[in-house]
């Protein structure tokens, strides 16, 4: 209450006592103070402050530059404690759920190779996820003031990698280049000693060499993200999708004849 009270009369006083501010300002914000000091509320509702909150229109710092972000336009109001705002951007369990989703902090996509760097001509090269890095990321939003107490928990987790070989002379596998999540939450599968003669479930076979360069290999990973919140409210929200680029030198196999 004294916080919104003290927000008004100091950009009040800022705009009228400011040199050379046109009247048009200075009229704009007069009419503003008045609304809540002597016009629809009185004193700033001083006498209620038990009852109810004010509301207020707050841009998303993080989409300055999206005009949806502008739709939430109303000037404050006052609400009284457990009333419905009446206005379809009042803050709900929703909106707090993609609050959230702007705040995830997700690892930086890169793919894990056997060989890591240089790889031959025909040889299969694995490629599969940390199961210890990708794994679920969860952020809770949560509001709690007079009248009403919401949260929502944001869920992000990696459902998909898909490889990019970085050149047409290639194979990957599988042949769609997207790995899907395995049963047990991995993608791809670690390559370990006595496989080299095996098919990776995850991966690229490069069939040219890269010459004095490299390949740009391409990984994405695709995270799906869930959110629950007060009430039993939950749903899907847009997948993430991110990628990364590693350079891949591609070597011919040299042989000896005799």
């Amino acid at each position: 209450m004294a916080e919104f009270e003290k927000y008004v009369e100091t950009m009040y006083e800022e705009t009228i006592n400011t040199p050379g501010q046109a009247n048009y300002a200075k009229s704009a914000v007069g009419q503003f103070r008045d609304t809540y000091k002597d016009g629809k509320y009185k004193d700033y509702n001083e006498d209620k402050a038990d009852e109810g909150n004010w509301w207020v229109a707050v841009q998303n710092p993080d989409r300055l530059d999206d005009p949806a972000s502008m739709e939430c336009g109303e000037l404050p109001f006052w609400v009284e404690n457990n009333d419905d705002p009446g206005v379809p951007q009042a803050v709900t369990p929703r909106i707090l759920a993609e609050a959230a989703y702007n705040a995830i902090q997700l690892p930086e996509t890169k793919v894990t190779l056997a060989p890591r760097d240089v790889t031959k001509v025909n040889l299969p090269t694995w490629a599969w996820l940390d199961k210890a890095t990708f794994k679920e990321v969860a952020v809770t939003a949560s509001l709690n003031v007079a009248g009403l107490n919401i949260s929502a928990t944001t869920t992000a987790k990696p459902v998909s990698l898909t490889i990019d070989p970085g050149t047409s002379d290639a194979e990957t596998y599988p042949a769609s280049g997207e790995c899907r999540l395995n049963d047990d939450d991995s993608i791809g599968e670690p390559y370990a000693k006595g496989k080299a003669a095996q098919t990776p479930p995850c991966g690229i076979k490069y069939l040219r060499s890269s010459g004095d360069g490299t390949y740009k290999l391409r990984a994405t990973i695709t995270w799906a993200v869930t959110w629950t919140g007060t009430g039993a409210a939950g749903g899907d929200l847009p997948d993430g999708t991110f990628g990364t680029t590693q350079d891949i030198t591609v070597q011919e196999i040299q042989s000896v004849n005799r």
